[in-house]
């Protein structure tokens, strides 16, 4: 356990006037534009490069790799390379249609010299843009809506949205050479208008995660309630486990207590899975969640705030898969923010101190495509990468031409501070960072006892009575 002792002091009168002192982030950061993607023109709304990339990124050595869903030479999506500098882009193929693939709205896997992918039929093609080759085109009643793969060995697991015997959606695997697909399990149909429940899930738009032999995922509706499911299933298709069920919302706010509509993946990080919700919670905006792998300890660690004319102060919508470092969850919402367009954030898994790291900005101009423009991209979707202290993703549109970007954001981190500011006869410790927990002790003589004190980045005590000194601890 890392512990930062700043600004530790004494309670009564005797440390007021450290209230003076100025606060500063546990991390600063840095956001950059990596790469703007071009206007498209003509009447097939092609370029050069790609447009719109719905999906996230991966990382080889200081070359990113990702898709667009429109764009390039047919306007059908592209898969292209950038290095992490942003000087060098390769768009390495543009989807054709047909048997060649069209519309992708998910990332790569990266196996050797080999990107696999999903864009109507599983795809391969190798990370110099060579040697495309068609996997696999799905039977006619699974090739719907493909998402996110992840790779075991020489296997392939994936999710489609639709498609399965009853049309809402399957789990599938598949080799890479492109034998041996297998529908693992097909979700079954819902009860219809006005509920749409069922006991499984149904349409499931993240993708998976895998833990020994059991593949976790997310539905993003269906259920008892309606708002979706956590599950678990063998990777030999074997005993399907829903492992907690959203509830159902209500009320005119349609609100609930945990969330509703899971549209993203899983991250795991030892028994426990984190994931968000994209709408549901206290104001309806959408919630970061952990629950067990054995289906217990459910727990909302942070509801988004309500929105006020499409802007709020953390964000809303979160769609993306988290990503965790240490003990932090790092994460995007597609929405909210100070300009509406969306918010990179950091919570504590603990799911103390939220903390905003980046507002995408204000969209003024309108290109004549029909796209808005800013500097940095608008609605984030695809989730974070990391490497080292720096963060990829990708922002769905916006930019300079209003058809997205990629982005990074390096964190530097430096220790926290623990404010203290006198309130008539109590001081108030306040502290802004995501990941750290205020404890405190009665004596510093060694060997200290620190105990945890209750309330998130703001706990209230009255100057007179016990002395005690306090710290941050992470």
């Amino acid at each position: 356990m890392k512990t930062s002792i700043k600004n530790t002091f004494l309670l009564p009168a005797l440390v007021a006037a450290l209230g003076i002192m100025m606060a500063r982030q546990a991390t600063a950061q840095t956001f950059t534009t990596v790469y703007t993607f071009s206007i498209r023109t003509g009447g097939y709304l092609t370029n050069s490069d790609g447009a719109y990339p719905e999906s996230g990124l991966i990382l080889s050595g200081n070359t990113l790799y990702g898709t667009t869903h429109y764009g390039g030479g047919s306007g059908l999506g592209t898969v292209y390379s950038v290095n992490t500098g942003g000087t060098v882009f390769s768009n390495l193929y543009s989807f054709p249609g047909g048997s060649g693939g069209l519309e992708p709205t998910t990332g790569l896997v990266l196996s050797g010299n080999m990107l696999y992918g999903s864009a109507s039929p599983l795809f391969g093609l190798e990370t110099n843009g060579t040697g495309f080759t068609n996997l696999f085109s799905f039977p006619g009643t699974d090739a719907a809506n493909l998402n996110g793969l992840i790779l075991s060995g020489g296997t392939l697991y994936g999710t489609s949205y639709q498609g399965g015997t009853n049309g809402v959606g399957t789990i599938f695997s598949i080799n890479l050479s492109g034998n041996n697909y297998t529908n693992l399990f097909s979700f079954p149909t819902d009860s219809g208008y006005p509920a749409y429940t069922n006991a499984y899930g149904e349409y499931p738009l993240g993708g998976l995660v895998l833990s020994g032999n059991t593949l976790y995922g997310t539905t993003s509706d269906g259920g008892i309630g309606g708002s979706g499911t956590v599950f678990a299933i063998n990777t030999n298709g074997s005993s399907f486990t829903n492992l907690y069920y959203f509830s159902a919302r209500s009320g005119a706010s349609l609100t609930n207590t945990d969330g509703a509509f899971p549209y993203a993946g899983l991250v795991l990080a030892g028994n426990t899975l984190y994931g968000t919700t994209k709408e549901g919670g206290t104001n309806n905006t959408g919630t970061v969640f952990a629950i067990n792998t054995g289906g217990g300890g459910f727990t909302d660690l942070y509801s988004m705030s309500a929105l006020v004319s499409s802007t709020n102060a953390d964000g809303a919508y979160p769609q993306a898969p988290l990503t965790l470092s240490g003990s932090t969850l790092y994460g995007m919402a597609r929405n909210g923010g100070s300009a509406g367009n969306g918010t990179l954030f950091a919570l504590g898994t603990t799911g103390a101190g939220f903390t905003n790291l980046h507002n995408f900005t204000a969209d003024p101009y309108e290109v004549s495509n029909g796209a808005f423009t800013n500097s940095d991209g608008i609605l984030p979707n695809g989730g974070l990468i990391l490497s080292g202290n720096v963060f990829y993703g990708t922002a769905e549109a916006g930019g300079l031409n209003g058809v997205g970007t990629v982005f990074s954001l390096s964190l530097v981190s430096s220790a926290p501070t623990l404010n203290l500011n006198l309130s008539g006869t109590n001081v108030i410790l306040t502290w802004a960072a995501a990941g750290y927990t205020l404890q405190s002790t009665t004596n510093l003589a060694p060997p200290a006892v620190w105990d945890p004190v209750s309330g998130q980045n703001a706990v209230t005590n009255p100057i007179s009575g016990t002395r005690k000194f306090y710290r941050l601890s992470q």
